[in-house]
């Protein structure tokens, strides 16, 4: 499967809302997940808009859901074992580290950083990703989250029009009685999300 590429407008905004009705994301079209290791339609679909302000990433992600759920309240707890949406950035590029930061229906959020060793990969929960700002809305059809990423508080200096990052975003669906579903912007073609190589690439445009 071909790595993909997603451009990212340059937009003016205000604090995240998780209105995916809102002006500011009306012409921004979404982008469906796949199945983590096919790539084929999930049962539960799940959309992603990205925009940047300069100063920030904005992830808006729209996940259908018959019934969303979680029970984690304490941030960096195990969101994993449940019910989330997450999103993988790797400015660098090299899929020797990249930042990871999940939120749950209950708007839970865990940052961290996987460190690559030979064994794997790393958690490093101590880092926090300062001024993070998120928001999760609960819709007849299922639940959105956005959040708003500084850049600052995962490099040095933004990015510019024309940079591009590797990332993925991805999901943990776990309806009732049926095995659990993963799916990823771009697909992994394993049943796993930690495969930076397979990232797909995020265009910040002007």
């Amino acid at each position: 499967m071909p790595l993909p590429t997603l451009r990212c407008p340059l937009v003016q905004w205000d604090a995240p809302t998780a209105d995916a009705d809102a002006a500011a994301w009306s012409g921004i079209a979404p982008v469906a997940f796949g199945d983590v290791q096919t790539g084929g339609a999930p049962e539960q679909a799940t959309e992603l808009r990205l925009a940047w302000t300069g100063e920030e990433l904005r992830v808006l992600l729209r996940a259908w859901d018959t019934h969303p759920w979680a029970t984690l309240t304490e941030r960096d707890g195990p969101l994993w074992e449940e019910e989330v949406l997450e999103v993988f950035l790797d400015p660098v590029g090299d899929a020797q580290s990249y930042f990871e930061l999940e939120v749950n229906p209950l708007g839970t959020v865990v940052d961290l950083v996987c460190r690559r060793n030979r064994s794997g990969h790393i958690k490093d929960l101590a880092w926090d990703c300062a001024g993070l700002q998120t928001a999760v809305r609960s819709w007849p059809g299922g639940w959105t989250a956005e959040l708003a990423i500084p850049f600052r508080s995962l490099v040095a200096e933004p990015p510019r029009a024309g940079t591009q990052w590797r990332a993925n975003f991805c999901r943990i669906d776990r309806p009732a009685g049926r095995e659990r579903e993963l799916t990823a912007w771009s697909p992994t073609g394993v049943r796993l999300f930690h495969v930076p190589e397979r990232f797909g690439a995020i265009a910040f445009a002007g």
